[in-house]
């Protein structure tokens, strides 16, 4: 590592050169000082990922599994609005938001609850109807713990036909309903099975994050007597009741619906149908822009002045819970190893499904996927993008050889840029 930093000073000794005190370089020097020293800061940064994962020369990444659990920790404190016994917690509109944004700019503290907030917020969680509006009527009125973020956040990819192994899994003792010891069993095995991210992996994670307060804030242990709002619709506010499988799956269809609701709306303004190119964009939305430029610029191809309606919108979120079986139903009906047209896309979206997509959602999806120009589209290509977009942007995506070197090359240039000019603005 010592001899990195010196290749780093020597990159900079070299590029900006001696300087006299008190005289200002010229910003062709500072440009030409600033690259080089971004060229050696991003073999630095490439090989301290690799000496962090144990990888081979020119692979970066660190193991994946981990780094999304951090990714999960990090956004679930970033949305995180109040706090109780020294412990954050979501209210079911950040949970909301943190499902929708990409982050929040959140300029207040945190909210320190006391008990008497806590009960008034379960109280109001006891008195609230099941439906597809439950989260936006709690509001700010519920609590959500990070166990529970990361419970519902596997209910909004589930399919509808792993709705009663969800359910199995709740149901210990097999007796087809759960009570509230078998729900906090669950709870404690998610909590002890968390990863805790090294120092190095989490400022690796969140360079593309500039909210500093996330880094900083420590892994929460929840207590284990703080009743939660979940805890409370399920099983009542004394957790007295069971929970029957056709309560849990009418309340994972709630939910799945009310984030597709609320999803359509942001991307239609408020409208009743969404414009196309405003259905590619959610399509892209949470998807790594420099891997998906040619998508990006293939939004062009699309014909202005068509919509697509709320029910069309909704079976595409129902395709895209089925990616798995689509994969595979891919696999049946064309060479795994070539590009597919449309009437193959089709065949394999009604056996992963049950359900056909409408002719405007299709189009889009060619129109966007659709490299050559042939009518025909690289489905593996096709499902990067769509995990991407189902895991919001909570997938950390593999970089190995020289592109991910010269994407820390990119990184530490505008950082150094910013740094020596004192965001003034890019000198090149």
């Amino acid at each position: 590592m010592a001899g990195w930093r010196r290749v780093v000073l020597c990159f900079r000794k070299l590029s900006w050169g001696s300087r006299a005190p008190r005289v200002a370089p010229r910003p062709r020097a500072a440009g030409a000082g600033l690259l080089a020293s971004a060229v050696a800061a991003g073999g630095v940064a490439l090989y301290r990922q690799q000496t962090a994962s144990g990888a081979r020369p020119l692979r970066v990444y660190a193991d994946e599994q981990k780094a999304s659990k951090g990714l999960k920790r990090l956004r679930f404190n970033q949305f995180a609005s109040v706090e109780y016994q020294q412990e954050p917690y979501m209210t079911p509109r950040d949970f909301l938001f943190s499902v929708m944004l990409e982050k929040v700019d959140r300029k207040l503290q945190k909210r320190v609850l006391t008990k008497k907030d806590v009960d008034q917020m379960l109280a109001s969680s006891a008195r609230v109807r099941p439906g597809s509006e439950l989260f936006r009527t709690l509001g700010d009125n519920g609590l959500v713990s990070y166990t529970e973020y990361l419970f519902l956040l596997t209910i909004l990819t589930k399919p509808h036909t792993g709705f009663h192994i969800a359910f199995k899994m709740l149901d210990v003792d097999g007796n087809e309903h759960v009570d509230k010891k078998e729900f906090l069993k669950l709870k404690k095995i998610i909590r002890n099975s968390r990863v805790r991210l090294p120092k190095e992996d989490v400022l690796l994670i969140t360079a593309n994050n500039s909210s500093a307060s996330l880094g900083a804030q420590r892994p929460a242990e929840e207590a284990e007597g703080v009743n939660t709002s979940l805890q409370t619709l399920f099983f009542g506010r004394n957790g007295e009741k069971k929970l029957q499988y056709l309560d849990f799956r009418r309340f994972m269809e709630d939910l799945q619906a009310e984030v597709q609701q609320m999803e359509f709306l942001q991307f239609s303004r408020g409208m009743d149908t969404m414009r196309r190119e405003d259905f590619a964009a959610w399509l892209l939305h949470y998807t790594n822009e420099e891997d998906n430029q040619q998508c990006w610029q293939n939004l062009r191809r699309i014909p202005a002045g068509q919509s697509i309606s709320f029910d069309e919108f909704k079976a595409f979120c129902l395709f895209t819970n089925n990616l798995d079986d689509f994969g595979f139903s891919v696999k049946l009906v064309a060479d795994a190893h070539r590009p597919i047209g449309l009437a193959q896309f089709k065949r394999a979206v009604k056996i992963a499904t049950g359900h056909d997509l409408s002719d405007n959602v299709l189009d889009t999806i060619f129109k966007l996927f659709d490299m050559d120009g042939d009518d025909r589209l690289s489905h593996k290509e096709f499902l990067s993008v769509m995990e991407d977009r189902v895991l919001r942007g909570l997938k950390v995506t593999q970089q190995t050889g020289v592109s991910g070197y010269w994407r820390c090359v990119k990184r530490e240039t505008l950082k150094g840029a910013k740094e020596a000019l004192g965001g003034a603005g890019c000198p090149f």
